[in-house]
């Protein structure tokens, strides 16, 4: 396989991870301010946004859901 195909690969993988991202921010209970600043920092800043998002963004979501449940 050449490299190339590994970047496109790569790239395309990425770009998949962003979509459902953003997917996942937009369909949060998180206010309409908090939803676009995320969705701006992932995609103006790819690869960083995605893994901030992941630090910190799946979390508030799940305790949000926690909280309802209840």
């Amino acid at each position: 396989m050449q490299i190339e195909y590994v970047w496109i690969i790569l790239a395309t993988l990425l770009v998949l991870v962003e979509l459902w991202a953003i997917n996942c921010v937009l369909r949060s209970a998180s206010r309409a301010e908090t939803k676009m600043l995320w969705v701006v920092v992932i995609v103006f800043v790819p690869l960083l946004g995605v893994i901030l998002w992941a630090i910190t963004g799946p979390k508030a979501i799940a305790k949000q859901k926690a909280d309802v449940s209840r």
